[in-house]
Formats: structure tokens, C-alpha cells, sequence
């Protein structure tokens, strides 16, 4: 969704337009989340260091009840607020004719288990949809015939289509799952919240893997570097900061809270640029088998 959204307000109104489509967007998802959302941050809370839900009576409950029904029971008439604030904020017909970058949203067929990448002609609400579709929270997205989930199952995020059909060797990966989260979860939800993101970074660790075993043939000079594409892979990533939010938080759209996550986003990638900003188009700037294998 945050690719959609800044690919059209770069369309619209170039770095500035992008910065206000993001803004825009994810304010429109906070006052819909007032609007029909049950699992609210409680009042009691606001102000404090606490940014999940875990003291939300309704939270408790509809913890209870999505471990009981699918989207299909609850939800059966397949009431999709994100498909509203999109529509309201996105021109796809605009996007597909005049897209300013190359956008790739990847989401998993569910009968397959494979990968789709929809670029180009192919982009359009259902795949922006189906690439965001948690399949505890909304039914499959239909598109063609297929049925589709959240692409981070099998690509979280797709890096091949980068390495195919761009000219650049850089890829900077900016990550909202913690790679690393120190001591064992004893919860059920925190356990459940760590297999859902050891599930989500397995598919970049593979990818991971596949770049550093091509890269090391590239520099041992076994493989010529006009036949395969030398990656430099950089990494924006607060582990610590990601880790201390709890399973709740991610169900949590308060503006107060949105606007925490935007600030700590901007200080990472801040600090990211002073550091490694000249390192663009040079080298990799993290260590891939220290980090990733």
C-alpha cells in the first residue's frame, strides 16, 4: 500500500507529492479505523509510553473470536474499509499509464503457494488489496480466477523483480519486521507474533542467500560480471524499536500512534543517509551473511 501511495503522489506532485499521499493515506486509515474499528487505542492510555492494546477489553475479545471464526464468518459480506480509503486516495487508471517508478506489488496465490508480481497493466485496487490481505482479518482477494494473501508469505519483499527489470545494482531494504528479537516467548500471543515474523523474514533470508552465493561467485571471479548483475543490498532497520512493540500494536491505527512510527521511520532513515549516503552505487553496506545467513 505504502508503494502504491507514494508511486502516485510522485505522479502527482513529485518528493513533496509523495510525502503529502502518505500523509493523506494513512490519516484517511486512522479516521476510518475511528469509524468502524472496535479495537481502538483506550483513552486511558494516550499519552503513555504503552503503544499496544493489551489493556483494550475489545481487544481481548476480538483476540478470542480471530482465533474462532475467519473472515468469512464474521465478516461475510467481505466489508473492506482499505478498499474505500484507497479508491478516495489513488487514481489507478493514472497510475497504470504514467507511473513514475517501477512498482512491483507481490502477494501469494493461496492454491499455489506461489509468488504474483503485479506491475504495469496489472496494478490496480485488488492487487494492492491482495498484496495486504492478512487472511485472519479478510478474505482472499480474487483477481483472474485466483485467490490471493498477503504477499509477505512468499516475498517479504520480492527482490527478484528488482534484479530483473531494473538497471540499478542498489536495493535498500527498509524493514518493519525485527530480524532479530532477543529471549523466548512464552505468551500464546507472542509466540503466535513470532512465528508470524519468522514466517515473513524467511522469504528475504532465502533471497538473502541466493545474492551473497551469486555476489561471492562474482568477486572469486568464477562468474563473469557481464553475465550476472553484482547486488549492493543496504539495510534501514531498528530492531530494538520494532521489538518493543507488542503483537497488539499492529492493530493499532491511532493517529498519535501512526505519527510515532512516521517520526521513528524518519530518524532511522536519517541516520541511515549520514552514515552510508555516499556509499550509494559503491558497495553493499551491511555485511549479508553476518545479517541475513
Amino acid at each position: 500500500m505504502n508503494a502504491t501511495v507514494l508511486a502516485y503522489g510522485l505522479l502527482q506532485g513529485g518528493c513533496d507529492g509523495a510525502r503529502q499521499a502518505l500523509h493523506d493515506f494513512w490519516l484517511a486509515i486512522a479516521q476510518s479505523a475511528e469509524k468502524y474499528s472496535p479495537l481502538r487505542w483506550v483513552p486511558w492510555l494516550k499519552g503513555t509510553h504503552t503503544l499496544g492494546l493489551n489493556h483494550s477489553p475489545l481487544y481481548a475479545m476480538a483476540d478470542i473470536v480471530l482465533r474462532l471464526l475467519s473472515p468469512y464468518q464474521f465478516n461475510p459480506n467481505n466489508m473492506n474499509p482499505l478498499r474505500d480509503v484507497m479508491a478516495k486516495q489513488v487514481d489507478f487508471e493514472a497510475l497504470r499509464q504514467h507511473c513514475p517508478i517501477h512498482l512491483y506489488l507481490c502477494a501469494t496465490n493461496i492454491e499455489t503457494g506461489r509468488i504474483r508480481i503485479f506491475s504495469g497493466e496489472d496494478l490496480c485496487i485488488d492487487a494492492v488489496l491482495a498484496s495486504a490481505c492478512v487472511p485472519t482479518l479478510f478474505q482472499a482477494v480474487a483477481i483472474d480466477g485466483q485467490h490471493y494473501w498477503d504477499g509477505g508469505y512468499v516475498g517479504n519483499p520480492a527482490i527478484f523483480p528488482l534484479i530483473y527489470h531494473c538497471n540499478t545494482h542498489d536495493v535498500v531494504i527498509v524493514h518493519i519486521n525485527p530480524i532479530v528479537r532477543r529471549g523466548v516467548p512464552t505468551s500464546a500471543a507472542d509466540i503466535l507474533n513470532r512465528v508470524s515474523e519468522v514466517s515473513f523474514n524467511s522469504s528475504l533470508i532465502r533471497e538473502m542467500r541466493a545474492i551473497a552465493f551469486v555476489t561471492s561467485l562474482i568477486q572469486q571471479g568464477k562468474i563473469d560480471r557481464s553475465e550476472m548483475k553484482e547486488m549492493m543490498i543496504h539495510s534501514i532497520r531498528s530492531d530494538e524499536t520494532m521489538a518493543a512493540l507488542g503483537v497488539s500494536s499492529k492493530y493499532n491505527a491511532d493517529w498519535a500512534f501512526l505519527c510515532s512510527l512516521r517520526d521513528k521511520g524518519r530518524t532511522a532513515a536519517g541516520t541511515w543517509l549520514e552514515e552510508h549516503y555516499e556509499h550509494i552505487g559503491q558497495r553493499s553496506t551491511i555485511d549479508i551473511k553476518g545479517e541475513y545467513l
